[in-house]
């Protein structure tokens, strides 16, 4: 029999979780908690300048590790800050235990200080949520809300813990056990059968890959299904690393700023093997359009997804590393010949271009100077806009989960804090965080974080003095009518990265850039790298807004 607080007890079931980092920042409602956190021997707290950043801190290591990561804040503002990067971890499927303080029960209802329902708030944007009652609750809410975060399609789960709760005394006569996933649903064997058959008889097929492949651990089976049936592969943009970009069989990346000849491809396959992709509306443009004389075998986690966007003629509910199991060895080895040889000639006609990708004062070029200076143990991560795009086209990804990006909410002020919690989980690896100006700023206070834990981050500065997406839809879209898309005062990066005690240099005033790159780049500890660049270059090819994806522009 042991007798504690709910915080101390809250403490130690995430230390019996296995969670050794969080993030977050105290506040009145949730201080008995970071009271009994101080006393941990085992949880590194890092402290972030915006709940936000704290939230983005802990999808960086949860999208590194593939387990869940914690993120903490109190009532009120705390919480609603987190909700943005609850939203993304909920849309990209990232698995999060997010912790709030709540004001005293007998306060909850009476507009008190500081006192928002997040509960209700975040239950469109959550697998589930908890407002704990009492202490003994705890016992069975935090490992509940791991197995709810991790089983299944991932996802993030809040508890919100009112500060009565973390202060009541409760006496603990056995922990609880770690949370472990769920099992995997029933796999349905007739319908992989099946799946095979249409494989096997299939002329032209193609495997199109997405993030599930990558949280499932799945990706050297869909390599070695790609390979074992002469599969042409392509990949979300959350998938990118599922298959070595330069893999004979990869045909890169589809949908809205893919390459031309992969959009032809998908068009004129008659089998397309879906695993773990959601069918978004970036990727396949104009639903009815998308792979129109196409057979559709859809493998995923989610129930919900399967007939959501495309009706599928096999529709598989499975673990995706369960069903390519049981797929591979029912299907049969082809080299294809015909077929691959085709797409190469697409390849060959419609090639991705990359202008300028020899000079590293460039876009391309930047970025492809990057790559070369690094190896595939580095992680990726980026910000939201152009720059995002140009890296998903150019940088030769070859491994899952080296690709870190905002997907489904497209959350500009992603970049730098998900940087931060890949290298709080990684510390071996080098971390490059790829950011445009205006996603920069969205979250620039995360650079005192950075400098504190002293983590070997390098931010990859792309300056266009812009809003360079919108300017680019502005430009092609609204009759070149610029609206609140360019800066009229730009900020020196350079000192405000010294100010936070992060080491800067500028590409812009480098006699050699590519040396002063790499030399930024293997230099240990956090660096920033500003390089600017032309605000007219656009992401292309394009597929505009409401289009298919045969109907790119550009490119």
């Amino acid at each position: 029999m042991m007798q504690m607080t709910g915080a101390q007890l809250m403490v130690r079931l995430l230390e019996r979780q296995g969670v050794r980092t969080v993030a977050g920042i105290p506040g009145g409602a949730i201080l008995p908690f970071y009271d009994a956190l101080s006393g941990s021997e085992h949880i590194h707290h890092v402290l972030a300048r915006h709940e936000q950043g704290a939230g983005f801190i802990a999808q960086g290591m949860a999208r590194v590790s593939g387990v869940p990561q914690v993120c903490i804040a109190s009532s009120g503002p705390g919480a609603t800050n987190l909700v943005t990067a609850i939203a993304d971890a909920c849309l990209d499927s990232i698995p999060m235990v997010v912790i709030t303080g709540q004001v005293p029960q007998a306060m909850i209802g009476t507009d008190a200080f500081q006192e928002v329902n997040i509960y209700g708030i975040t239950v469109p944007i959550t697998k589930h949520n908890f407002l704990v009652r009492s202490a003994q609750e705890l016992l069975e809410v935090i490992p509940e809300a791991f197995r709810i975060a991790m089983s299944g399609r991932p996802g993030p789960v809040l508890i919100d813990v009112p500060k009565d709760v973390q202060n009541q005394l409760v006496t603990v006569a056995e922990f609880p056990a770690p949370a472990v996933a769920d099992p995997a649903p029933q796999l349905d064997l007739a319908a992989v059968e099946l799946a095979a058959k249409m494989i096997n008889e299939a002329e032209q097929p193609v495997l199109y890959l997405g993030g599930g492949v990558v949280a499932s651990g799945a990706a050297p089976l869909a390599v070695q299904l790609a390979e074992q049936a002469g599969l042409p592969t392509t990949m979300t943009l959350m998938a990118l690393g599922a298959m070595p970009m330069d893999h004979p069989l990869s045909i890169g990346m589809l949908g809205m700023h893919g390459a031309r000849y992969t959009n032809f491809v998908l068009e004129e396959a008659d089998v397309l093997v879906c695993v773990g992709a959601r069918f978004d509306d970036r990727a396949i443009g104009r639903a009815a359009q998308f792979c129109p004389n196409a057979k559709i075998v859809h493998i995923d986690i989610d129930r919900s997804e399967l007939h959501k966007i495309k009706n599928a003629h096999v529709a598989i509910h499975a673990n995706v590393k369960c069903a390519l199991e049981a797929l591979l060895p029912r299907v049969q080895a082809m080299l294809r010949k015909r077929w691959l040889s085709h797409v190469d000639s697409l390849k060959t006609r419609f090639p991705m271009q990359f202008p300028g990708q020899d000079d590293p004062r460039t876009h391309y070029g930047l970025i492809q100077a990057v790559a070369a200076a690094l190896d595939d143990r580095a992680i990726v991560a980026t910000d939201v806009g152009q720059h995002q795009m140009w890296v998903a086209q150019a940088y030769p990804f070859r491994r899952a989960r080296q690709w870190l990006t905002s997907g489904g909410l497209g959350t500009m002020g992603f970049g730098l804090p998900t940087a931060i919690g890949a290298a709080l989980a990684e510390p071996d690896r080098t971390v490059v965080c790829f950011t445009g100006d205006g996603s920069f700023k969205m979250n620039i206070q995360e650079l005192a974080t950075l400098a504190e834990e002293g983590l070997n981050v390098k931010i990859v500065l792309m300056n266009n003095n812009a809003l360079g997406l919108v300017y680019q839809q502005q430009t092609l879209f609204y009759g070149q009518r610029l609206f609140a898309s360019k800066y009229r005062t730009e900020p020196d990066f350079v000192k405000i990265a010294e100010g936070f005690g992060v080491a800067a240099v500028d590409l812009d005033c480098a006699d050699n850039p590519r040396a002063a790159l790499a030399e930024a780049l293997h230099r240990p500890g956090p660096c920033l790298i500003h390089a600017t660049i032309d605000r007219e270059q656009f992401v292309y090819p394009m597929v505009p807004p409401g289009a298919a994806n045969t109907e790119m522009i550009g490119g």
